[in-house]
């Protein structure tokens, strides 16, 4: 399909043509992170049974050197990615690809632990493309929903690509240093093919940018002014992006080690059997709000979702804990739980911030902002299980640290909405 058929198909004079716009940007983008994602994560599949080095397990190692790779790229990544121009992005997106996917091939002919290195060499260029592709959809009156379809793409793409990398190593026999390389064999060319179409989606329109405000680059000190105008809020929904990054990472690098605690050992598709419904309905979800054309009472409904994310994902494990809650069904419900709370700051939430307090800048800024100490918490979470030496199963752990954070997390939430609420009254 040619750029000039695309073009010719996206003709923005009409209500239709917009529709086909959105509808276009939120598949191509999905399926361009899910590829990007097959790059990240297909390594926890592996247990890596026996090995450990300074006293801490090997995968602890690998996921906490994964994740400062992360870590650093976000607080990079609050500059790099708000001064991001609109020219050649698909370049950065090969480039850091390319350099993430080289790493795996480097860890798999290293031993350990010296390969422990390339786990970060792959976290921080993979840390940067989150918001190189959000900037492709921002900015736009169908931004929600396409936010939640690109969003609900590491829902979906963490149980797809676990189910990826465990069909290759239990039906190829792979090694388990190897896996993550072939795996990003299997998303290389399909990633090349929807880079260039994520590339032919058009700009916004002068509809999108009347209701959505002007995305443009943000120098340091536009960055400085909207943090001091918002701080409290900006302090709040950072400490609850935190706790729902701290839930995700838990579960994510470590959900095959759970299922095995829970008697779940070699069958691949059960990561996507949990994460495939939890993706539908976040989507829905998420998605419909792009029928509140009133941004903030769309940033008011996204403070509602997150406070049910934090009271389904405790709920959810308090029944389980009682043993009122079966293993299959309490995965898929705090999952469900835990992306409420996470996937409006990555698809709505900054997003309709913006618009509501009519700011020109860019989301990818406050993402990355949020996402730097998202990161700084799970780190420490790990760091601190290992070094305090928590004799607890990843079960246990996880279940534990759901039912502290979301009742903490509820209590910020109603905070934040409420600071929210009188800004905007006072303007």
């Amino acid at each position: 399909m040619s750029g000039l058929y695309l073009r010719m198909i996206f003709n923005n004079n009409n209500q239709a043509s917009s529709f086909k716009i959105g509808l276009y940007a939120a598949v191509v983008a999905f399926l361009t992170y899910t590829l990007i994602f097959g790059f990240r994560k297909s390594f926890t599949v592996c247990t890596f049974d026996g090995m450990s080095f300074w006293g801490i397990g090997y995968k602890t190692l690998l996921v906490l050197s994964q994740m400062m790779g992360y870590l650093m790229a976000k607080f990079y990544g609050i500059k790099f990615i708000a001064e991001l121009k609109r020219l050649h992005r698909y370049k950065i997106i090969f480039l850091l690809v390319g350099i993430a996917w080289m790493a795996w091939l480097l860890f798999a002919l290293i031993p350990a632990p010296f390969n422990l290195i390339f786990l970060f060499i792959n976290g921080f260029p993979l840390g940067m493309l989150w918001g190189v592709v959000f900037s492709y959809v921002e900015g736009r009156k169908s931004t929600d929903f396409i936010g939640a379809a690109l969003a609900v793409s590491f829902i979906f793409s963490s149980g797809f690509v676990k189910s990826v990398g465990s069909w290759i190593m239990v039906h190829y026999q792979v090694s388990e240093f190897w896996i993550p390389f072939y795996t990003g064999l299997v998303f290389a060319i399909p990633l090349l093919l929807f880079v260039y179409l994520m590339e032919q989606i058009p700009p916004p329109t002068d509809e999108d940018v009347d209701l959505r405000m002007q995305r443009a680059p943000m120098s340091a000190a536009d960055r400085a002014t909207f943090i001091q105008q918002f701080l409290p809020g900006i302090i709040a929904t950072v400490v609850i992006y935190t706790f729902a990054t701290i839930f995700r990472d838990i579960r994510d690098n470590f959900s095959a080690d759970m299922w095995k605690e829970m008697g779940y050992l070699n069958k691949p598709a059960i990561f996507s059997a949990t994460e495939t419904p939890i993706t539908l309905l976040i989507l829905v979800m998420i998605g419909s709000m792009v029928l509140i054309k009133n941004n903030f009472k769309a940033l008011m409904l996204s403070h509602v979702f997150i406070a049910l994310g934090f009271i389904i994902a405790g709920l959810s494990t308090y029944f389980f804990n009682a043993k009122m809650l079966a293993p299959m069904p309490w995965m898929i419900l705090v999952g469900l739980g835990l992306y409420m709370v996470y996937i409006p700051f990555n698809a709505v939430f900054f997003e309709r911030l913006i618009a509501s307090f009519r700011y020109t800048g860019n989301v990818g800024f406050l993402i990355y902002v949020a996402d730097s100490f998202g990161y700084v918490g799970s780190v420490a979470v790990l760091l601190c299980k290992e070094i305090f030496k928590v004799k607890l199963n990843w079960v246990s752990f996880f279940s534990n640290s759901v039912m502290i954070l979301s009742i903490a997390g509820l209590l910020i939430t109603i905070y934040a909405s409420r600071y929210f609420y009188k800004k905007f009254k006072t303007i």
